[in-house]
């Protein structure tokens, strides 16, 4: 009994010594790995400090203000490239109409005097040229009817006389001297006959009783009509306005010394009661039967319906100075770190180079220093630059 007791107490502590030796083997050989790992590690980290903080710094050093782009990016995002413009000036703010153009406006007035039998048109319609406005019953013109009826009689009379004495005189019965008289006298019939006949059309065609149509000279609508039924007229009193509103212009007042700054073909922004558009001025002259002097600027709108005649209007002129310097298109100004700047197109794409701006004006800045005018720049959609930049700007902080 106590024999077989010993014999497995002696192997239970084999059982334990065997154990307590391979535990202290595999700690003493994942000592030395685990060492190396760490120190591989180490040096892994100091490799990335090198690799990555070092370098990176010195690379947003020298691409501080650059935004590299393709030539496709650039196309695709809609950014404008433009030159740098040269001008500049002052804005002066001008109150103005809108007016029919010259040649675009009729006064229809009577010819001749009498009673307004019908008005044929109201204000507000549109009318044809040569398209009747009112009948006047007029004794005068019944007159002028009969003087044109009574000169075509006695030039038709003259005429058979002349014919009668011709061949009177190649029978040798009428001498050559009362020919040519007769000839004389068949020419003036004609003369008066004629000139009666024009009176009678300016008239406006009156037949023998001495009815006759008010016509328009032009296509348009018509405006105000100054005569009613049963009224009187004089020759000379108007009887309806017609105008053409497809050939309204704007009528601005200005300093006289605005005109030796401002001619043909300055742009002008125009506020009306539609909206804004843009005009050309066409015309501008010092207006000299005006008191305390005054300048007329006459423009036409760009491509916007105008008013109505009459309608008030707004215009802003650029008035250019002499010697003027750089200007930049106002959306190419972008404000970074509290300062402006404009984005120079480089090979890679675009840099941000700041500016010294000056006065606005016509939807552009004046630029004073930071550019030499030969630049391209950004002159639409600049603030997607801007805001590319501060991206970028914000991945490297992190």
């Amino acid at each position: 009994m106590n024999i077989r007791f010993n014999r497995w107490w002696f192997v239970l502590a084999l059982i334990l010594a065997l154990g307590a030796g391979f535990a202290v083997a595999r700690m003493t050989a994942s000592a030395p790995g685990k060492a190396v790992a760490q120190a591989g590690h180490g040096e892994a980290d100091g490799h990335e400090d090198a690799q990555g903080q070092a370098p990176d710094g010195k690379e947003a050093k020298a691409d501080e203000g650059q935004v590299t782009l393709t030539p496709e990016q650039i196309t695709a995002s809609g950014i404008q490239v433009v030159g740098v413009g040269r001008g500049g000036g002052h804005e002066t703010r001008l109150s103005g109409r809108v007016e029919p153009a010259v040649g675009a406006r009729a006064s229809v007035a009577a010819v001749v005097g009498g009673r307004v039998e019908r008005v044929l048109v109201s204000p507000g319609a549109s009318i044809q040229a040569g398209a009747p406005l009112a009948i006047l019953i007029s004794g005068e013109a019944a007159t002028l009817r009969a003087g044109a009826d009574a000169a075509n009689a006695q030039a038709q009379a003259a005429r058979l006389a002349f014919g009668r004495d011709t061949a009177l005189a190649e029978q040798g019965v009428v001498a050559r001297q009362e020919l040519e008289a007769s000839r004389a006298r068949s020419l003036a019939a004609d003369a008066t006959a004629r000139a009666a006949q024009a009176q009678v059309i300016v008239a406006g065609t009156p037949d023998a009783r001495g009815r006759m149509t008010v016509t328009s000279p032009m296509q348009g609508v018509v405006g105000a009509v100054q005569i009613t039924p049963g009224g009187f007229v004089s020759a000379g009193d108007v009887v309806a306005t017609v105008s053409d509103p497809g050939k309204n212009e704007l009528v601005f007042t200005a300093p006289p010394a605005l005109v030796a700054q401002v001619g043909a073909g300055t742009r002008l922004e125009v506020a009306g009661p539609s909206g804004n558009f843009a005009a050309t001025v066409i015309g501008a002259a010092a207006d000299v039967r005006e008191q305390g002097g005054v300048a007329i600027i006459r423009a036409r709108a760009d491509a916007a319906q105008l008013p109505p005649a009459g309608a008030p209007v707004t215009g802003i002129v650029i008035a250019q100075e002499a010697g003027a310097g750089l200007t930049v298109p106002a959306d190419a100004v972008q404000t970074i770190d509290g300062g402006p700047v404009v984005f120079v197109a480089t090979d890679t794409g675009f840099r941000a180079t700041p500016v010294l701006t000056g006065r606005r004006a016509g939807g552009h800045v004046e630029i004073l220093n930071g550019l030499t005018g030969q630049e391209r720049i950004v002159g639409g959609n600049a603030f997607l630059l801007k805001a590319e930049l501060a991206k970028g700007e914000a991945e490297h902080g992190h």
